[in-house]
């Protein structure tokens, strides 16, 4: 029996092709656990976090005054 076709392409850069194909097959492994463990589900699984958007980034940088004084001015009408 011929091996199995792999339509991934190899990676010709990595230091050692051992290497980077037991990196490939330990994030397949975890993305089949991963599938494994929320079936049934909605949501695919994904092998990568988004990253965050200018919203979250936003809100992560306003300090405690200006979220206080954002919620003074709305309830008073201020600009």
């Amino acid at each position: 029996m011929a091996a199995k076709f792999d339509p991934g392409a190899r990676d010709k850069h990595a230091a050692d092709p051992r290497e980077a194909l037991r990196a490939d097959r330990e994030t397949h492994e975890k993305l089949e656990a991963g599938l494994l463990d929320t079936f049934p589900a909605s949501d695919p699984v994904s092998a990568a976090q988004p990253a965050p958007s200018k919203a979250d980034g936003d809100r992560e940088s306003a300090s405690l005054w200006d979220k206080m004084k954002g919620i003074a001015d709305r309830l008073t009408g201020a600009r």
